[in-house]
């Protein structure tokens, strides 16, 4: 009995009530980074985060445009301290024409690899450990393409030891009859082995800004979800739902699948109603969506709830502007550790457009007891005028914190440290297992405490042209302990594990959690 009760004192708890608090660090950075460039440059600019050398912190390789890109590398000192970066000296990184950029696996050797997206031919470059990379072999058979590739996304079909990657492109812009409806087509590249075969074409192509393979239904396959830019394909097109395996078939509306039209252009997935199946946020013009799935799941039917949520963010909350607002790279992440997901959204006009907000602050939605989000990105001082595109909610400093950084079109990076306080309790977890699939992508967390259940999707792609690989992060609240489990890529679910707060833990298929590194900060809710 005594033992009952002090395992439901460990998981229960309140959440704890702050409003957000960032310092900017921008300053710091060892470079000004501007993601610069004319008009194939006026959608992108996202960056890649994972941890390049091992170190335990995660460092950032952020697109330059025509500017150059830039590689940061985490030298922050100890958990807790002001994050601290240096510039890498990283030639192969050093690329012009860059969109954006995700890490991924892809031939397993516990490095990860850059799928880099350009205006021009895209660049596959092979991580070789310590910050260090290679154009991948020409052993791989990569075709990785070279159209206007603004999205992408990755997961691992049934039974395949390297990842099926789906590349996304905008405006064809060899098309003398562009740019208004002259969207171009998208690649799929399936392994064959360890290589990969020749390129499949997704088609039609609409236009899209984001893609991402999400398990939507919950039952452990992955689609493709691509949303799409209606200013260049005007009329035919709409959002896009493909199943990838056993072969490449669109979803239509005699499965269940609406012709939603959007000026989509970013992707997060993250289970915000408790019903076991995620919520799918997409940016827009004028308004956001968050769309839920309807009745019993088996069918692709969604509506948006955002109006009803309050995540639609259509107008500026700051300044004077009346006009609709601009939504670009989207993320959810606890960011006061309170045990439920909050909402960024980066915001900014795409060039000059006159019919669309100018000073277009980013926003920070923050969710309450009662699933509704409001706006604090004044109060939390992330509220930045300039023209927002891609970005990451991500602990820079191993404080259990997320932190914020947002890649600015003609204007510089911008650096956050998140200093709420007080917050709640919070865990990160990392996932391997043997081979192949090392980083369990495609695998479901679930987490429990007292106060509720989080689970969480592993996922490559979706955001804004940038994505991140590393530690899951979740709030608890006042919780100091929580239970977890895990259902791995392969549908196997593994046993329930009793884990402490405040820590980060590695969990290898097969294993229990263990603690990771020098973790153990004083909890956020006692300082």
């Amino acid at each position: 009995m005594r033992r009952r009760a002090a395992a439901a004192a460990l998981l229960a708890g309140t959440a704890v009530a702050a409003d957000p608090a960032f310092t900017d660090l921008s300053d710091t950075l060892p470079a000004s980074h501007v993601y610069d460039g004319g008009w194939a440059h006026f959608v992108g600019g996202g960056v890649a985060v994972f941890d390049c050398d091992g170190n335990g912190y995660p460092d950032l390789y952020a697109a330059g445009g025509e500017a150059r890109s830039h590689l940061f590398v985490n030298r922050t000192g100890a958990p807790g301290d002001a994050p601290r970066f240096d510039l890498a000296e990283a030639p192969e990184l050093d690329l012009s024409g860059v969109i954006g950029a995700y890490p991924l696996d892809i031939n397993g050797d516990g490095h990860q690899d850059l799928f880099v997206l350009r205006a021009g031919e895209n660049a596959v470059l092979r991580g070789q450990g310590d910050c260090r990379f290679t154009p991948a072999p020409e052993a791989w058979g990569l075709a990785p393409g070279a159209g206007w590739t603004t999205a992408f996304s990755a997961a691992w079909g049934p039974g395949e030891a390297w990842p099926t990657l789906a590349v996304g492109n905008y405006v064809d812009r060899a098309d003398p009859e562009g740019p208004f409806g002259t969207c171009d087509d998208h690649i799929l590249l399936r392994p064959a082995g360890q290589r990969y075969a020749a390129p499949e074409t997704i088609a039609p192509g609409y236009c899209t800004l984001s893609m991402l393979f999400t398990d939507w239904s919950g039952t452990g396959r992955q689609d493709l979800w691509i949303s799409n830019d209606r200013h260049y394909y005007v009329h035919d097109g709409r959002e896009q739902l493909f199943r990838a395996w056993p072969e490449l078939s669109a979803y239509g509306p005699d499965e269940g699948w609406q012709p939603y039209k959007l000026w989509g252009m970013g992707i997060a997935s993250r289970d915000i109603t408790g019903d076991a199946r995620p919520e799918i946020a997409v940016t827009s013009m004028a308004d956001q969506k968050l769309f839920q799935l309807q009745g019993d799941g088996t069918a692709p039917g969604f509506a948006s709830i955002a109006y009803a949520r309050g995540t639609t963010a259509h107008v500026p909350y700051m300044g004077d502007e009346g006009r609709p607002s601009t939504g670009w790279h989207v993320q959810f992440g606890d960011v006061d550790n309170d045990g439920r997901d909050d909402l960024f959204i980066a915001k900014g006009n795409v060039n000059q457009m006159p019919s669309i907000a100018v000073r277009d602050p980013d926003n920070l939605l923050m969710q309450g007891p009662d699933g509704q989000f409001v706006e604090k990105g004044d109060v939390a001082g992330i509220g930045s005028f300039d023209r927002g595109r891609g970005g990451a909610l991500v602990d820079l400093n191993r404080d259990g914190r997320l932190d914020l950084v947002v890649v600015q079109r003609r204007a510089a990076l911008k650096l956050y440290r998140n200093v709420t306080k007080p917050t709640g309790h919070w865990l990160k977890l990392r996932l391997s297992q043997d081979a192949g699939n090392v980083d369990a992508v495609g695998a479901r967390i679930e987490l429990e405490t007292g106060s509720g259940r989080q689970l969480r999707e592993i996922t490559v792609g979706g955001g804004h042209a940038g994505g991140q690989m590393g530690y899951q992060h979740f709030g608890l609240g006042a919780a100091r302990g929580a239970r977890l489990r895990v259902r791995w890529p392969d549908g196997t679910v593994g046993p329930w594990h009793a884990v402490q707060a405040d820590r980060h833990l590695h969990l290898a298929r097969g294993g229990t959690p263990e603690a990771v590194g020098d973790t153990l900060v004083p909890p956020a809710t006692d300082q």
